[in-house]
């Protein structure tokens, strides 16, 4: 099974590095934010619409393994898929890739739980059952329309 990778391009920007002249370890977590947010907007959703909804996405577990540094101005490609789903919880997985040489720079996961407004989890498969057939589907490999 070959789940679903979205992309996105970001361009390392100076206030993102630090005195050594490399990205900060903490921006490579705002990225991957980044890579969920434009990942679920592929769905025609925003988190923003989820929020409306009353789903909520927590985070609950994160995992970063470092290999190479990006340096200020390199552009960056972030690769997002779903890794793990069931019907109250979600794994996405990430690399950060130099677009220059394709040398992966980051990996990493973020585990995440479907709750309701007040932090109660919810089987999304019952309160949302259309995204999480879509879930499921990029997380199986499958893309639909």
């Amino acid at each position: 099974m070959n789940p679903v990778v979205h992309s996105h391009r970001l361009r390392v920007r100076y206030g993102e590095t630090d005195r050594m002249g490399v990205v900060y370890h903490t921006n490579y977590l705002n990225w991957f934010e980044v890579g969920r947010t434009e990942f679920i907007r592929h769905a025609d959703l925003t988190y923003r619409q989820l929020e409306e909804q009353g789903i909520l996405l927590p985070l609950t577990d994160a995992d970063i393994s470092y290999k190479r540094p990006a340096k200020y101005d390199d552009e960056v490609e972030v690769r997002t898929h779903v890794s793990e789903i069931s019907p109250v919880r979600l794994t996405f997985s990430y690399e950060i890739v130099r677009v220059d040489d394709s040398e992966v720079l980051v990996t990493g996961r973020t585990m995440h739980v479907f709750t309701n407004a007040e932090f109660k989890p919810i089987r999304l498969s019952r309160t949302e059952p259309d995204l999480y057939e879509w879930l499921a589907n990029q997380h199986a490999g499958v893309t639909v329309g």
